[in-house]
């Protein structure tokens, strides 16, 4: 099966889909600083799109589905929708903020095969600064008891000034918990398309609109980003990283290896306009899309759409639409500015599609 998977590297059309990520809703109980989604009325993915992207899983040779949003785990038939896509031969992530994990534990053991929860502080005054509720302590119970009914849990934080200096508290908080990966990233300061309408509220400054290498001169970076002041104390930081966790590296506990981590630097420097933006490899929309609650298609988190999937567009049709192939084209091309500064860039090559 994972050998269909090779044949999308020829061209722009796909023969298959790996992964396939799914915006279960677009409700959400966090209240980030980063992200405006919770701001816009809530919608539910139907029972309908999701019965036909569902029956498109197994001719696709769909191996990775993620449940995501908004917060996937505020859908009500969440947990059915996650069978069948076992059903359908995928395994199933759940992606989370990590705040209703206790509360439907049960659901949670029974219906996915892997957790991923953001987990974007080490003390829970800068978790509530960031994320808006009060939530820290809950999350770490979430996590615990995920581990102790045997599925795994990667952490996932994403690396933005008010958490910067806590990221060794993190990593102890992770590690504490037993966690199987703990994985880091860059706040996406730049994309108008990823998290909800996010800069008509000031939260960041669409960075792809410039011309430049980052903010506009006269704006300065967006409140989220690191400062010049913040580079050398978070160098400071990954030294110490690197230096009290070789074996976490070495073991892959830790998802980045340290030269990845120091790419996050370099990406600061690019929204200060100091550097050019750290190169990107990347060939998602090759292997990836997304679905959206209104079954808006995307092929990653950070491109357009390329059409929609409803009654009449199945899954497997609308993957090699006319958009779907110009936007191919265009990624491949180098014609699409999101991908310059993208913060998620997701490559798999021959290899590792033939593992999937």
């Amino acid at each position: 099966m994972a050998v269909r998977h090779l044949f999308n590297l020829f061209g722009d059309r796909v023969r298959s889909l790996p992964i396939l990520v799914l915006y279960l809703t677009d409700g959400c109980n966090s209240r980030c600083v980063t992200c405006d989604i919770w701001r816009s009325p809530r919608r539910n993915m139907s029972s309908d799109l999701f019965a036909a992207v569902a029956a498109d899983c197994k001719t696709l040779g769909v191996r990775w589905a993620v449940l995501s949003g908004g917060e996937a785990m505020q859908h009500p038939e969440w947990p059915a929708l996650a069978q069948r896509l076992r059903a359908e031969g995928a395994r199933v992530l759940l992606l989370t903020n990590g705040l209703l994990i206790k509360k439907q534990i049960a659901e949670v053991l029974a219906s996915v095969d892997e957790v991923i929860v953001s987990l974007d502080a080490g003390t829970a005054p800068t978790y509530q600064a960031i994320r808006g509720v009060d939530g820290f302590d809950l999350v770490l119970e979430g996590i615990a008891l995920v581990r102790a009914g045997g599925l795994p849990v990667t952490t996932r934080t994403t690396v933005q000034r008010a958490n910067y200096r806590e990221l060794p508290a993190i990593i102890a908080a992770a590690k504490a918990l037993d966690v199987s990966s703990i994985s880091f990233l860059t706040v996406d300061v730049s994309n108008p398309f990823a998290f909800g309408p996010r800069f008509s509220g000031g939260a960041g400054l669409p960075l792809v609109a410039s011309s430049g290498l980052g903010a506009p001169a006269e704006h300065g970076p967006p409140a989220s980003a690191l400062e010049r002041a913040d580079l050398e104390i978070f160098a400071a930081v990954l030294d110490q990283i690197e230096r009290d966790h070789a074996e976490d590296f070495a073991s892959g506990r830790l998802a980045e290896p340290p030269a990845k981590l120091r790419r996050m630097v370099n990406y600061f420097r690019a929204v200060l306009n100091e550097a050019p933006f750290p190169p990107v490899r990347c060939n998602a929309p090759h292997h990836s899309a997304v679905v959206e609650v209104d079954g808006t298609l995307r092929p990653c988190y950070f491109l357009p759409s390329m059409g929609r999937v409803n009654g009449r567009m199945p899954l497997a049709q609308a993957l090699n639409s006319d958009a779907a192939l110009a936007l191919r084209r265009a990624y491949r091309a180098g014609e699409r500015p999101e991908c310059t500064c993208c913060v998620c860039p997701l490559y798999k090559g021959p290899r590792a599609l033939l593992t999937l």
